[in-house]
């Protein structure tokens, strides 16, 4: 299995952890990103560039795996997808530049070379 899809597995399991130890916090946060993500304005592929650059910038591998896999599965192509990440690049320098190393490995585990 990919490393990529390895902390998809771990973003499940510290869901499901913290939504048995701490239900009510959890069902806030996650409540929380629902109402964020509902607006009309941007449609679902966007959103989830967005949230691709916004994942590079933030260094984080386990929000890259999330959300190049959902923009994938949104329609975005590689080609968005790396853009995106380049976006974070210019508001975040060097270190964002690094990470995406971690965004080509989703890419390559979640929407092949030659995938749209």
């Amino acid at each position: 299995m990919g490393n990529m899809k390895q902390r998809l597995q771990q973003v499940g399991a510290i869901t499901a952890r913290l939504q048995k130890e701490y239900p009510t916090e959890t069902r806030a946060f996650l409540g929380f990103l629902q109402k964020a993500e509902a607006g009309r304005a941007l449609d679902l592929r966007v959103k989830e560039l967005i949230n691709v650059g916004l994942a590079v910038a933030a260094q984080c591998e386990w929000c890259i795996a999330f959300h190049v896999e959902q923009a994938a599965n949104a329609g975005a192509t590689r080609d968005e997808i790396v853009e995106a990440g380049f976006m974070a690049v210019i508001m975040h320098g060097g270190p964002a530049y690094m990470y995406m190393t971690p965004l080509f490995d989703a890419l390559d585990e979640f929407l092949p070379e030659g995938g749209k």
